[in-house]
């Protein structure tokens, strides 16, 4: 896989410009921010050991909270080579005076994951890409898990692709950490992401945990291997209301075709698991056959660990000290469940989520964690021929 060139100087966006740094093109917008190019114009401490390229997230001060949520998330999470690194924040006016909240990420030259399997000519991506990428994406999973944070929005589009120093080819990287929150939260919240990849405990219980992030996993795997999504619709029947029924069905799961390899069938297999407390983590999956062997790249990808300086890039903000997204802001969202296109649609829906089950899991995984053999414990339902 070829790095793609670097990225082309165009009209600039209306948001302003920083104290340092210009604002290029527009490379991404979703529901809680824009994304743009952002070049350094004249590097001067403390920005001076600063990328020369970055990507800023921008949205207004006014609907940033979930924003200001994933920078907080991201200064938790940076010392992972597997997770886009966060190098600081900035407030911008505008030219009519709107105040713009911006945060400065790890460029990803490569794209995404969607983005690769769009432009592939055979419409998946290479067995051995996917086993890469999925290696990356379950480190980054296992660190996030450690940290005490779930994702709650694992797809495609947020696994972005950066280059490894000296050589062509590209690591996957877990991003968009908006909808992130901590594990184990038990009053009242949203069920968050999007309804392609949410798991059956989320749509039936209201349950995100780890496993719901295994569980989307799996979807991500599937979709590399056989370029389509998770669930398989006829076109009539694409509404968010028949997809969270088909998910949350005890007889159904993601279609597994019988051509991909076995050891792919297998590691789906421990991801599809109906039961949370059944399901595999991602320290159990990094041991799995399909990814499990010497990752040449693991000495590489920290190379960003030698910006010394990141975290001296100063802000023009007051951040709660206390890690807790309920002290932040919250943006608007939407909450209307029926056709939406699934592909822009992040869902939300105030339930109380229930609280994990800690001890059965807990003992099962001591039981289970150096166990990874294809006759692993899987309810019916799972479909893999």
């Amino acid at each position: 896989m070829k790095r793609k060139q670097e990225p082309e100087r165009v009209k600039p966006s209306p948001f302003h410009y920083g104290r340092t740094w210009s604002r290029g093109c527009l490379v991404g917008q979703g529901s809680f921010g824009s994304v743009f190019i952002a070049t350094l114009k004249k590097p001067i401490p403390p920005y001076i050991n600063l990328p020369p390229y970055m990507a800023v997230k921008s949205a207004e001060v006014s609907v940033s909270g979930s924003l200001q949520r994933e920078k907080q998330v991201l200064d938790n999470l940076r010392r992972c080579p597997h997770i886009i690194r966060c190098f600081g924040e900035e407030l911008t006016v505008t030219g009519n005076g709107e105040s713009i909240f911006n945060i400065f990420l790890e460029y990803a030259c490569g794209g995404t994951i969607a983005d690769q399997i769009k432009v592939s000519s055979s419409g998946r991506l290479r067995e051995v890409d996917v086993r890469h990428f999925t290696r990356s994406i379950l480190q980054g999973l296992k660190y996030v898990h450690e940290c005490g944070y779930v994702h709650c929005d694992l797809k495609p589009d947020n696994i972005l692709l950066v280059p490894i120093t000296g050589t062509d080819d590209f690591v996957a990287k877990i991003g968009d950490f908006g909808l992130a929150k901590r594990a184990n939260e038990g009053q009242r919240r949203h069920l968050r992401g999007t309804p392609m990849y949410l798991s059956p405990e989320a749509v039936v219980e209201y349950l995100q945990e780890s496993p719901s992030d295994i569980w989307a996993l799996g979807c991500v795997v599937l979709e590399m291997l056989t370029g389509k999504k998770p669930w398989e619709m006829e076109p009539d029947m694409i509404n968010v209301q028949r997809l969270m029924h088909r998910i949350g069905s005890v007889h159904e799961s993601p279609y597994v075709p019988s051509e991909i390899p076995e050891e792919a069938k297998d590691f789906l297999k421990c991801c599809f698991v109906r039961e949370p407390v059944y399901r595999f983590t991602a320290e159990m999956l990094l041991n799995h056959p399909f990814v499990a062997g010497p990752n040449e790249d693991e000495g590489k990808v920290g190379d960003l660990e030698e910006v010394s300086d990141a975290e001296s890039v100063g802000s023009t903000l007051s951040f709660p000290k206390a890690d807790d997204d309920a002290k932040l802001g919250h943006s608007s969202s939407p909450s209307e469940l029926s056709f939406i296109p699934l592909e822009d649609f992040t869902c939300y829906t105030d339930q109380v989520v229930l609280p994990p089950l800690g001890e059965e899991r807990l003992e099962f995984l001591k039981r289970r964690r150096a166990v990874i053999t294809s006759s692993s414990i899987i309810p019916k339902g799972i479909m893999c021929l």
